[in-house]
């Protein structure tokens, strides 16, 4: 099947997306719904015979260890649920450390990149292949956007996508988006990267925008989508028809027409892409939205120790940048130092999402407090946890700080954490009274 043109659904833009004509479909992020309590504006989108497709971020299959059973159930189980034809998730890995290098486990709570190296391909194919077992639905996997590379690469970036799917059939989803966040931080030219793509292999492609800072480009999700990424989405077009091309917005929302805008301004640049491939008489095929890519090859089992060593460079890396440890040799010292705090600071920005009354106690303080314990405290079991660990830090005794602060975060951390908690709803409506007198 062929997906069209869709947008990242959101619960802050569900009203708008519902508004939206010409929505052939959404992706959602698959660890954000819930298999029997789907939200309902999704449940109406579906009625209306919009495909809803999950997109995963947190199997990690780049890494080190083999993907997790439950989470690959989870994500299974959510592509039944919303009736999906495909599932996606990343070519990255985000926790390091545990059994295979009897170290401390660590969760970069992002997606990092994984090294383009032979063995580091040899434990992908084989991660790739235990998950499309495990899923009812193909899979296809994205390119990430990086602020680093690995030194000692063996391949390109089209290379290495270019043999995984030859030895697993994984479909791709191709971000245009990150192949240019790579050609500004890593010099990495997105027209030889699509050359050595299997476009027979595209799934849908991603739009997103970003931001450059001091020579780096951050890949935000937050801002409109800039010129070149539309260009590369052009150039794409004119290679191949894309089955499916969707608007990525993660924060920072803009009203319904601004992202109609967006929208048409993608159309525009994939039929620009699709008239330029014509004039050159271009034989690019239709993919489609399916089984495999192609003929799978043999897939060969990574070498004895493979794993290992891969565990033991992906765990100093993260360390380096999550636990204040030193930046491993061969490294660039100062893009893992904008690394290091791009991830604190995304910890700092979505624990005060799933933990809002935290920066409601801790007023203007709050991310400085938490930049200072994040700099060497690791994220040790996701968002929640690591927002009851901060709290619990910052109760320690005798650390200074207001009163009135130190008992309103004293009892928000009885009320989840605290062996009998209290009224449900009590401690949010006292803090947003709180608040307010504090407004006015």
């Amino acid at each position: 099947m062929r997906l069209g043109t869709g947008i990242g659904w959101r619960p802050e833009i569900a009203d708008a997306v519902e508004a939206m004509e010409g929505i052939d479909w959404v992706e959602v992020v698959a660890e954000n719904v819930c298999p029997g309590h789907l939200p309902h504006s999704l449940l109406r989108l579906r009625e209306r015979g919009v495909t809803v497709v999950p997109h995963g971020v947190s199997l990690g299959l780049g890494g080190a260890d083999r993907p997790d059973e439950g989470r690959l159930t989870a994500l299974a189980e959510r592509a039944e649920a919303l009736g999906a034809p495909l599932v996606t998730e990343h070519i990255a890995f985000v926790r390091a450390g545990g059994a295979l290098t009897a170290s401390p486990h660590l969760e970069a709570g992002h997606l990092l990149p994984v090294p383009r190296t032979r063995d580091a391909l040899d434990v992908l194919c084989e991660n790739v292949r235990i998950a499309q077992e495990a899923l009812p639905v193909p899979l296809a996997l994205e390119n990430i956007a990086a602020l680093f590379s690995w030194p000692g690469e063996e391949l390109t970036e089209g290379q290495f996508l270019s043999e995984l799917v030859e030895r697993t059939g994984v479909r791709l989803l191709i971000d245009v988006a990150n192949l240019h966040t790579n050609h500004v931080n890593r010099h990495e030219d997105p027209a030889e990267a699509l050359a050595a793509l299997p476009v027979e292999a595209i799934a849908y492609v991603h739009v997103a925008g970003g931001f450059e800072r001091d020579g780096v480009w951050h890949d935000s999700h937050a801002h409109p989508v800039p010129r070149p990424v539309l260009g590369i989405l052009t150039d794409l077009a004119a290679r191949v028809a894309p089955p499916g091309v969707l608007l990525e917005r993660d924060e920072n929302f803009p009203g319904p027409a601004e992202l109609e805008r967006e929208l048409a301004s993608i159309r525009e640049a994939v039929a620009a892409g699709r008239a330029r491939g014509r004039a050159a008489g271009s034989t690019a095929v239709r993919g489609a939205v399916g089984g495999g890519a192609g003929g799978v090859g043999v897939l060969a089992r990574p070498a004895a120790g493979v794993r290992g060593r891969l565990a033991v460079a992906q765990t100093a890396v993260l360390s380096s940048l999550v636990a204040g440890t030193p930046v491993p040799e061969g490294f660039d010292r100062v893009r893992m130092g904008v690394q290091a705090r791009a991830l604190a600071a995304k910890r700092a920005g979505v624990v005060a999402k799933v933990a809002p009354e935290l920066p409601v106690i801790l007023g203007a303080d709050y991310r400085e407090a938490f930049l200072e314990y994040a700099r060497r405290r690791p994220m040790r079991a996701g968002y929640r946890q690591d927002a009851l660990d901060f709290a619990g830090h910052l109760l320690k005794p005798g650390r200074p700080g207001d009163a009135r602060a130190h008992r309103a975060l004293r009892d928000w951390w009885l009320d989840r954490a605290g062996p009998a908690p209290r009224k449900p709803g009590l401690l949010a409506r006292v803090l947003r009274r709180r608040a307010l007198r504090e407004h006015l």
